[in-house]
């Protein structure tokens, strides 16, 4: 047979302000469920359920002391197993009897940390207790104030572990208030079966009403008291004449009291309707203390009221309990007045309950005032106009989440100006984790804002004056082929056409980047620059579109990628054509639909930024040997810019040379005034494989050691590219070319023009079709000139 388990896990920690204020709710339920004549199981089953879920995962039970005073009989747990309700109910009570049982015995709390180790744990129900995931326990004894034990209250748990100080806390309470529901039960009893014999013994009832443990006062139908129990005039230190004469009320109970109730008491005196209130009552020793006092009406056989019966409930901690709430509430309420930071509270749809009084004083409203408007009116009366749809969009998809967030707006003051604020929502949830209410603070950071302005606008001038000073200061030049390039930049500078720059290294292919950049509509939003070549294959992803948080290993938060940096502006992949195969895909996505997914993100993002691409690489080998997409190469080719190597422009090399030592001087604080003759030439020979970078370091080199006033290199330095003959290499490199154009003009005359197929130009070489297509387009080939008729 399957037998119910208790799950695992911890108690929840529970403060004094909770558990005050679950007692009194604890207390107040118990009082409304007898007074509605609700059984005493039914009662103690609440409480038992209240308990279970403040103290969860556990089971819960009270155990009643048999009249004899030998046994305790379960009577209520609802979560309790039936197999272990059976099992307990005939232990006898003894100081070595298990949990509850030696409890009662000794009357003292007592806790099992271990039930498989426990001594006092009886072996004959230890295994039991296991298999039904009993681990640990505590049991509290219920007494009586004469120290007669009533019963106990059990807390059994799922797992090895002693109780926590809000653990014993709370079961003391509890069983305070079962205590209540006992003792009023056996009242209850104790007056329903005076009640019956009344007519039979007016000692028997005495006696009766004597030995229950409350205050009970018998009245006439006009509420003048007639008689007491033994406890009422004990507590009031008075006779039964003093209580049956004139001025009992005024005598016993507060006068302020006596003059607020009198007219309601009156009323409910003339009915036949069990009523209530709470009054001080004097003690005989002078003091007052908080009673609930209940009356309820004995009906004759002609439907009148026969006589009144009062019981008197001592709730003076409960009373306590909740002045102390109260005053909980007013120095929260001052404490939040006090900060400088605006709070609100807001339900849990987010319609506004309190505001401090900063809040007020920004705002120039009362609380009734900002609460008078709808919350839609309210958002659309305090927020700046731009910030609004941003507002309710935010706020909406924040409140609905249930989770933490902020937002930044601006906030209308009381003097009709605007100020940015930073609002920061917390929800507050019950103990099931649903959000009851929300707080909200909001941070002054209108300073915060104009900084960010005023430094936002100095990088915009900074910007402005680094563009007008350096832009463009290494494209130096003259040459037919440097003044091709910066036409073609001028005109596609005002479009959004993506830009493929071509050329060989140090050709300059990031600064043709920003000159088109600057000379842009975009000149005031970033220039964000990326080189795929320096950034490993498996971060290339993340880099360049972000990642969420927990995407992979180590992304311990959110990140934004170079596309969204880039927003608004510009995007330059240096070395585009080192992208792996799969980063190509996502990027030719965003060319193609303008968003973008984070790694390990769910949405899209959507993005605006113009997109200029460079390398150094053959591409249409690159497409030939598949490492490079045909498709993304035509989105990316849109408008082509070949730079040309400074061999091909060495009109501009006297030009660059010295622009060149003019900028290195003033950096080194050098004083140089001539370019020796023969220093020129031999600038003018070499053939700078690689190009203006190589020009710019070689030059820098020899400022640095020139120690006159005439600029000098060491012929030297060019010696091992003579001892290279560039001359013959390149030579070489055409006699290859033209071979290899010469092989396949013979392959095509033999194919009549065909490139494809079989018989084709491809087969007869044996190289894949676009392999050689790629060599046609490079060589200037044309495959139609080679048909015959």
């Amino acid at each position: 047979m399957s037998l119910p388990k208790i799950s695992n896990g911890r108690s929840r920690p529970i403060g004094e302000r909770k558990r005050t204020e679950w007692l009194y709710a604890a207390e107040m339920e118990t009082l409304r469920m007898i007074t509605q004549g609700a059984g005493l199981t039914d009662i103690l089953n609440h409480v038992c359920a209240s308990i279970d879920r403040l103290i969860f995962p556990s089971i819960t039970t009270i155990l009643l002391m048999d009249p004899d005073g030998l046994r305790l009989r379960p009577i209520a747990g609802p979560k309790v197993p039936q197999e272990w309700t059976r099992a307990i109910s005939s232990v006898l009570v003894d100081p070595d009897a298990g949990l509850c049982n030696t409890a009662a015995a000794l009357k003292m709390r007592v806790i099992v940390p271990d039930v498989a180790k426990e001594p006092i744990w009886l072996e004959a129900y230890r295994d039991l207790a296991l298999t039904l995931g009993i681990r640990a326990g505590w049991s509290q004894p219920i007494l009586t104030k004469e120290n007669q034990v009533l019963g106990t209250f059990a807390v059994y748990s799922p797992e090895c572990r002693v109780p926590t100080d809000d653990d014993l806390a709370l079961i003391e309470a509890a069983g305070h208030v079962a205590l209540l529901a006992i003792e009023r039960q056996r009242s209850h009893e104790a007056l329903t079966s005076a009640l019956a014999d009344a007519r039979k013994s007016e000692t028997e009832l005495r006696r009766m009403t004597d030995a229950v443990a409350q205050s009970i006062v018998v009245l006439n139908p006009d509420g003048k008291a007639i008689s007491a129990n033994r406890v009422a005039l004990e507590y009031t230190g008075l006779s039964l004449e003093e209580v049956q004469a004139t001025g009992f009320r005024e005598r016993v109970f507060h006068p302020d009291d006596v003059a607020r109730l009198h007219e309601t008491r009156l009323r409910a005196l003339s009915g036949t309707m069990p009523f209530e209130n709470e009054q001080r009552v004097r003690r005989a020793d002078g003091q007052y203390r908080w009673f609930l006092i209940q009356y309820k009406p004995v009906i004759d056989d002609d439907g009148h009221v026969a006589c009144w019966y009062a019981t008197g409930t001592d709730i003076e901690d409960r009373k306590r309990a909740e002045n102390k709430l109260r005053q909980d509430e007013r120095e929260l309420r001052q404490l939040m007045d006090a900060l400088p930071q605006h709070v609100l509270v807001l339900d849990k749809q987010g319609a506004l309950l309190q505001a401090n009084r900063t809040m007020l004083d920004y705002k120039g409203y009362t609380l009734e005032e900002m609460k008078g408007v709808g919350t839609r009116e309210r958002i659309n009366r305090d927020v700046h106009p731009d910030d609004l749809e941003r507002v309710e969009s935010e706020r909406r998809l924040g409140l609905l989440k249930g989770v933490p967030f902020e937002m930044e707006k601006r906030l209308l003051g009381k003097d009709s100006h605007f100020r940015w604020f930073l609002f920061r929502y917390n929800p507050v949830v019950d103990d099931d984790g649903a959000v009851v209410r929300w707080f909200a603070t909001a941070t002054d950071i209108e300073e915060r804002k104009q900084a960010e302005d005023r430094m936002r606008n100095e990088t915009v001038a900074l910007r402005e004056t680094i563009v007008r000073s350096s832009m463009l200061e290494e494209i130096v030049g003259s040459s037919p082929a440097l003044r091709r390039v910066l036409t073609q930049v001028e005109k596609v500078a005002a479009t959004d056409s993506t830009v493929l720059i071509l050329g060989e290294t140090g050709t300059g292919k990031e600064l043709i980047a920003r000159a088109i950049h600057n000379r842009s509509t975009r000149t005031g939003r970033a220039f964000v620059s990326v080189n795929c070549a320096a950034i490993p294959t498996s971060l290339i992803a993340s880099e360049l579109f972000g990642h969420e948080k927990g995407a992979f290993t180590g992304a311990i938060q959110r990140r934004i990628g170079r596309f969204e940096s880039a927003d608004g502006g510009t995007l330059f992949l240096d070395e585009i054509g080192e992208l792996p195969p799969e980063t190509q895909v996502a990027l030719l996505r965003v060319l193609q639909e303008r968003t973008l997914e984070r790694v390990g993100g769910l949405r899209p993002v959507a993005v605006d930024v113009r997109v200029l691409a460079a390398t150094n690489r053959d591409l249409d080998a690159a497409i030939a040997d598949g490492s490079f997409r045909k498709d993304l190469f035509y989105r990316l080719n849109v408008f082509p810019v070949h730079l040309p190597a400074l061999r091909e422009r060495s009109g501009d090399i006297p030009l660059l040379v010295e622009y060149l030592v003019a900028r290195y001087a003033q950096k080194a604080g050098k004083r140089i005034q001539r370019i020796g003759n023969e220093t020129m030439e031999l600038f003018k020979r070499y053939s700078w494989p690689g190009n203006v970078r190589e020009l710019q370091n070689v030059i820098e080199r020899a400022v640095i050691l020139c120690d006159g006033e005439t600029f000098s290199v060491d012929p030297s330095w060019f010696a091992a590219e003579r001892s290279k003959s560039p001359v013959r290499a390149m030579r070489l490199a055409s006699d290859l070319a033209a071979r290899e154009k010469t092989m396949i003009e013979n392959a095509l005359r033999q194919a009549s023009g065909r490139v494809s197929g079989a018989d084709g130009a491809a087969a007869i070489l044996g190289m894949p079709r676009q392999t050689l297509e790629s060599k046609l387009r490079r060589l200037g080939i044309k495959p139609y000139h080679f048909r015959t008729s």
